[in-house]
């Protein structure tokens, strides 16, 4: 960490021929109201619209290119990335047009109301797509109207409303130096990313560090919300109510959602798919934020199988509770998982998000073998506790998007007991 609080992570890999800038801040839709909601997006995009040293419009993207690099920036529910990756012989050029790009945007009015247009037709296209719209309605209904149960990318109302002095405000509160950590990974050495870091970061505003509100769960009993829309498939995610990224129970989760759907032998999967014919697609996995997460089941059915599919996930749920997970399957699942762990850090990008994210999250780092070892301490009766602690009616929670009426049906099925 610098004495301004700015955070700065070297990834160092050997021998790899690319090098990757991601300069990240700690904001996102978490952190707005009701009145922002979309505002951190919109202003990820509105940074690549000139700045201070390179006024054009697609001035940034234009050199970049020029250096045979990739850019993008991507915002989620808890930070805001921007990044460049290219090969390490223009590691210096690509760190000071990031630099450009995060510290000197300059907004201008006129692209500000063209990329209103671009903004609205992107939340069209996500509402064009059931698969993702499920997971709007999933946040909906856990959470509510409060910033952790609110889209991304905002409503369509705010996004039509918003003015520069929205985009400014917004930026001096949260852009500053405690709220921004710089990841750089590839073949280079931690002086040479010090360098550049305090070069171009020196004068980066230091104000007070604005936090988000925290979640607070109430439940007592299984929810619903459908969203029905016309589409040949319905789309459905179950969710348990967890524990935030920081939490010592997440690597137990971790295996528990291999297990039930981590693979093409996870049982669910041999389940749905091979027994059943019901699903092309369904997995488990589980979310975290800084104080939340959710352990979640995603799959896509026929619309006039949807509480028999129910009750089948509810079913497996179960059974986890009962019974214990026998070595032979626990060792495959924990062995897929650390394979996929590993195999997900190939590329300098992925490396980056990885330390990037564990630093949003929870303030600590800790390398994959690290993180293997957590997996491979997990024991049988840990896969039951969790699973008895987690899949309770007073967690569970149940999101659909397809050509279905008010779920009544479902509800009747809708419980562990």
């Amino acid at each position: 960490m610098l004495p301004n609080g700015l955070r700065v992570i070297t990834v160092p890999v050997g021998g790899n021929p690319s090098v990757i800038v991601l300069v990240t801040v700690e904001t996102g839709s978490n952190y707005e109201s009701k009145s922002e909601n979309g505002l951190a997006h919109f202003l990820e995009h509105m940074c690549f619209k000139g700045t201070v040293n390179r006024p054009g419009v697609s001035d940034v993207v234009k050199e970049l290119e020029g250096l045979g690099a990739q850019n993008n920036a991507f915002t989620v529910n808890e930070s805001t990335n921007y990044y460049a990756r290219g090969a390490r012989k223009h590691f210096s050029k690509m760190f000071e047009i990031v630099s450009d790009l995060y510290l000197n945007p300059t907004l201008p009015v006129p692209d500000i109301e063209k990329e209103k247009g671009v903004i609205l037709e992107e939340i069209n296209m996500y509402e064009d797509l059931p698969q993702r719209k499920v997971w709007d309605v999933l946040s909906i209904v856990m959470y509510g109207d409060v910033p952790a149960g609110r889209s991304i990318l905002g409503s369509k109302e705010n996004i039509k409303k918003f003015t520069r002095p929205d985009f400014v405000n917004y930026r001096n509160k949260h852009y500053v130096a405690s709220k921004t950590i710089i990841v750089v990974a590839g073949d280079v050495e931690e002086q040479m990313v010090l360098k550049e870091a305090k070069k171009y970061f020196r004068n980066i505003p230091s104000g007070k560090r604005v936090s988000k509100p925290a979640v607070i769960e109430k439940q007592r009993l299984p929810q619903l919300l459908t969203h029905k829309k016309k589409t040949d498939q319905t789309h459905m995610v179950m969710a348990f109510r967890t524990y935030g990224a920081d939490d010592k129970r997440v690597p137990t989760l971790s295996v528990l959602a291999e297990i039930l759907g981590g693979g093409l032998s996870s049982r669910l999967f041999v389940k749905l798919r091979d027994e059943m014919g019901t699903s092309y697609y369904v997995h488990a996995g589980n979310y975290e934020c800084t104080d939340h997460g959710a352990f979640y089941i995603a799959t896509g059915i026929n619309v006039s199988r949807t509480r028999e599919v129910v009750k089948v996930l509810l079913d497996e749920c179960k059974k986890i509770i009962k019974v214990l997970v026998p070595e032979t399957e626990l060792q495959k699942a924990k062995e897929h998982l650390i394979g996929a762990l590993y195999m997900g850090l190939e590329t300098t990008d992925s490396i980056a998000e990885f330390y990037a994210s564990q630093e949003v999250n929870t303030g600590k780092l800790k390398n994959p073998h690290e993180l293997e070892k957590m997996i491979r301490r997990v024991t049988a009766r840990d896969v039951m506790k969790i699973a008895k602690e987690i899949f309770r009616d007073n967690r569970l929670n149940l999101a659909i998007v397809g050509n279905i009426d008010d779920g009544s049906g479902v509800k009747k099925a809708l419980s562990l007991k």
